[in-house]
């Protein structure tokens, strides 16, 4: 992926697209690229057709009948910054085919977690689960209104970033993609690993789940010996990363239980959690995106990052 490869805010004029749009213009900011906003038509005529148009040039011939283009224009010329270059495309096709294709070169492709038409009950609509599932860049998923009432703190875009951490498993592409995220924001990388061994009283504290660092890991030290591995696991992976961004503070936590739903509580004052999409050995599809994923997708009450591997396109 190019440094100066654009985030795509996929768009469809529904309130959750506009949350995305909004979140995506940050983030082009932060990282000091483009911005793409790319709208799929309602016309399963073709199947992938593109045509961009730059939004600063309202003159431009429509060859689409869009009635997103003119809010979206509105919205963005409201806006108190914008990144340098916007771009504005309509596409036709399927969904996440035409957004798979299109955020081939992305930086990072964002949606809200339901579209226009989405039932209310539904915690992530079907178009943002399959675009997680296939795309070829990191999709961000945007939780809808609701979800994101319920975080914890005032300001979530001003928390850590949170990656779900296998030692021996989660390819480099999801750690460098939680590091840079960090480093764009100025935050700490909060590295969270779960082990499959019940809590003890050294672990029970009033926090989400409990922090032992690596530092206070001495062979005597008051810890099961799970914990203790796993963070010792966690250092060594993280060693490579730490060298590359030295500036990022790290915090690391093995927690016993659920890795999904540890993600998800840790989530409520997150900025951003990133994820893995899938195991690299699995490739049978209907379990592409991985249960830690699918379930963070579902339960988090704020933004997650699913980013794919390489073995993805293999």
């Amino acid at each position: 992926m190019s440094s100066s490869a654009p985030v795509i805010a996929a768009v469809d004029g529904s309130e959750h697209s506009l949350r995305a749009l909004e979140w995506a213009r940050q983030a082009a900011l932060r990282h000091g690229t483009g911005l793409l906003v790319a709208h799929v038509l309602p016309d399963e005529s073709q199947l992938y057709t593109a045509r961009r148009q730059a939004l600063s040039d309202p003159a431009a011939p429509e060859t689409y009948a869009d009635p997103v283009a003119g809010r979206i224009r509105d919205l963005l010329a409201e806006a108190p910054e914008l990144p340098a270059e916007v771009h504005y495309e309509a596409l036709t096709g399927s969904v996440p085919e035409a957004l798979r294709v299109i955020g081939s070169e992305a930086r990072m492709l964002v949606m809200g977690s339901r579209g226009r038409g989405g039932f209310t009950a539904l915690l992530l609509g079907s178009n943002s689960h399959a675009v997680a599932a296939t795309a070829r860049c990191p999709v961000v998923v945007v939780p809808h209104e609701t979800r994101d009432e319920e975080a914890v703190g005032t300001d979530p875009s001003a928390g850590r970033v949170v990656l779900g951490l296998h030692a021996s498993e989660t390819p480099d592409d999801v750690l460098a993609f939680a590091f840079t995220e960090a480093a764009a924001r100025g935050t700490t990388v909060q590295v969270v690993s779960a082990y499959a061994i019940p809590p003890t009283p050294l672990v029970m504290v009033d926090t989400p789940f409990a922090v032992l660092t690596p530092e206070g890991l001495a062979d005597g030290a008051d810890a099961v010996p799970a914990e203790r591995e796993m963070l010792r696991a966690q250092t060594e992976r993280l060693a490579p990363f730490r060298e590359r961004w030295p500036g990022v503070p790290v915090a690391q936590a093995a927690v016993p239980g659920d890795a999904a739903g540890r993600l998800v509580d840790a989530s409520r004052a997150a900025a951003l959690v990133v994820v893995g999409r899938h195991h690299p050995r699995r490739t049978i599809r209907n379990v592409a995106i991985g249960s830690v994923a699918h379930a963070v997708l579902h339960h988090a009450h704020g933004p997650v990052a699913v980013v794919p591997t390489l073995s993805d396109d293999a």
